[in-house]
C-alpha cells in the first residue's frame, strides 16, 4: 500500500514538473513571436518606401530635398506614403501623367512619388543616388518593376530573370540589393533635379506566382556626396 502511494507522489511531482517546464516553454514562446512581430513592426512601421539625404550634402552644401516646392526645408528623411495592398498589374495599365504631380499619387496597385533635390548653396556638387532594397519577405522582388524618372526621362529596373538575363525591356538590377546607382556631377547652384519613382508587382513577369503572395519590400532611395579629384 505504502508503494503505491509513493508511486502516484513520484507521478504527480513528474506531471507538476513536466507542466510546469510546459508553461515555461510556452512563455518564451509567446515571447519570441512578440518579439519578432515588434521587431517586424518596427521595420515596416507602415512605410516601406523612404528618401534619405546624407546630412553633409546639407551642412557642407546647402542640399535639400523636397517634394512641396513651398516647403523647401532640410529633412534628412522622408516617408512615402504606401499601399496596404498591391495587386500584381501590367506596365500597360499604369497611367501617363506619373511624372506631373508632387508628392504621393498612388494608383490601385502601384506607388507613385516625385520629389526633387535642389541646389540652395553656393558651390557645385557633386553626389549619387542610389536605390537600395532593404528587406524582402517571400521573394517578392522577383517580380518588382521601378519605373525612375530623373528631369522627365524614365528608365525602367527589374532584377535578372530565371535565366540570369535583364527581363525583356528593363535594366538589371545593379547587385542583388542595389536597383541603380547614379553619379551626378556639376549640380550647379539654384539647379534642381526631379524625381519620380514608381513600384509595381509586374503580373507579365514569369516569377509573378502565388509563392509570392503575402510578400513585402522595403527600399529607399539614399542621396549620399563624394569627392572627385581636386574637389572637395
Amino acid at each position: 500500500m505504502n508503494g503505491d502511494i509513493k508511486t502516484t507522489a513520484a507521478k504527480l511531482r513528474k506531471r507538476k514538473r513536466n507542466f510546469k517546464i510546459a508553461c515555461v516553454l510556452l512563455v518564451i514562446l509567446i515571447i519570441l513571436i512578440v518579439a519578432v512581430y515588434a521587431a517586424v513592426s518596427f521595420i515596416y512601421n507602415g512605410y516601406y518606401f523612404s528618401i534619405t539625404l546624407d546630412k553633409n550634402l546639407y551642412l557642407k552644401n546647402k542640399v535639400v530635398i523636397y517634394d512641396d516646392p513651398k516647403y523647401k526645408v532640410y529633412r534628412s528623411v522622408m516617408q512615402v506614403e504606401s499601399l496596404d495592398f498591391f495587386d500584381n498589374i501590367s506596365e500597360k495599365w499604369l497611367p501617363d501623367s506619373l511624372d506631373n504631380a508632387g508628392g504621393s499619387h498612388n494608383g490601385e496597385s502601384y506607388l507613385a512619388y516625385t520629389f526633387f533635390i535642389e541646389n540652395m548653396g553656393d558651390d557645385v556638387v557633386d553626389y549619387y543616388d542610389e536605390l537600395i532594397i532593404d528587406d524582402v519577405v517571400k521573394n517578392v522582388d522577383e517580380a518588382i518593376r521601378f519605373k525612375v524618372y530623373y528631369d522627365g526621362k524614365d528608365k525602367l529596373y527589374a532584377k535578372k530573370s530565371i535565366d540570369g538575363t535583364p527581363e525583356k525591356g528593363t535594366i538589371a538590377f545593379k547587385d542583388e540589393n542595389t536597383v541603380l546607382r547614379q553619379k551626378v556631377t556639376n549640380f550647379a547652384p539654384g539647379e534642381i533635379h526631379r524625381y519620380t519613382v514608381v513600384m509595381w508587382v509586374e503580373g507579365n513577369d514569369l516569377e509573378c506566382t502565388n509563392n509570392i503572395l503575402g510578400g513585402e519590400l522595403k527600399v529607399h532611395y539614399d542621396f549620399k556626396s563624394y569627392h572627385k579629384e581636386g574637389r572637395k
